[in-house]
């Protein structure tokens, strides 16, 4: 299998040289696939450029419809999604990879909620176990981090779900593909500080992922605003 490493980028200069050079390192039995989905005002698209990424430019929307759009372009029979801020083990992407090839699953979530992860802010780890807890409650579904954003997929598996959401998308994911009939489970895996300055607005994400965790069980249309 190919395999095509993914991610939204918005004023990383700090950190994308880093993350790009470990995906290939350790993607490398793979033939990794770099694709990178920016609306940068620094120097982010340049660096990903000479690195070899295929970098897309769209203004700023968020960071689910950038992670949206870089998931569909990718060519790679596996997809494998995170953040450009450094924050997660690219040395996994070999465990991943075993999960999907040898394990037979369709789709893999990194779950950072875990003894191993001291970096997460404790506000973010006490919403985030609330967010899983609700997930589990309502759709029961075993999960521990729907907010995260290191997956692997199958390829074919992502053109297959209508995607709605922009805000809460990284739930969206994990809740669609367990309710389309796909084989997905989590893996623990390490959270380090981010390299950078935080761009995500918390409160607004926290509201849209109540709405599309509650929404959704109760078959709202959810596709206006994009939560």
């Amino acid at each position: 299998m190919n395999v095509s490493v993914v991610m939204p980028t918005m004023n990383e200069a700090a950190a994308v040289g880093k993350v790009i050079a470990d995906a290939l390192k350790h993607g490398a039995p793979w033939n990794p696939e770099i694709v990178v989905v920016d609306s940068s005002s620094d120097r982010t698209p340049e660096i990903a450029s000479a690195l070899g990424a295929r970098v897309i430019r769209q203004e700023p929307r968020g960071h689910g419809l950038a992670l949206r759009a870089a998931m569909l372009a990718a060519a790679g029979d596996v997809v494998i999604t995170a953040d450009c801020d450094d924050t997660y083990p690219m040395q996994y992407i070999p465990r991943f990879m075993e999960l999907i090839e040898r394990e037979g699953y369709d789709a893999v979530s990194g779950n950072r909620i875990n003894r191993q992860n001291r970096a997460m802010p404790l506000a973010n780890t006490l919403a985030n176990r609330s967010f899983a807890a609700l997930v589990r409650l309502l759709y029961r579904i075993p999960a521990h981090d729907v907010t995260t954003g290191m997956h692997a997929f199958r390829g074919h598996v992502i053109h297959s779900i209508p995607w709605e959401t922009n805000y809460s998308f990284p739930c969206e994911l994990i809740v669609k593909t367990v309710q389309h009939g796909y084989r997905w489970r989590e893996l623990d895996v390490p959270y380090r500080e981010r390299i950078g300055k935080v761009t995500l607005n918390r409160w607004r994400s926290g509201k849209a992922y109540l709405r599309f965790i509650i929404g959704h069980r109760l078959n709202l249309d959810l596709s206006r605003g994009l939560i």
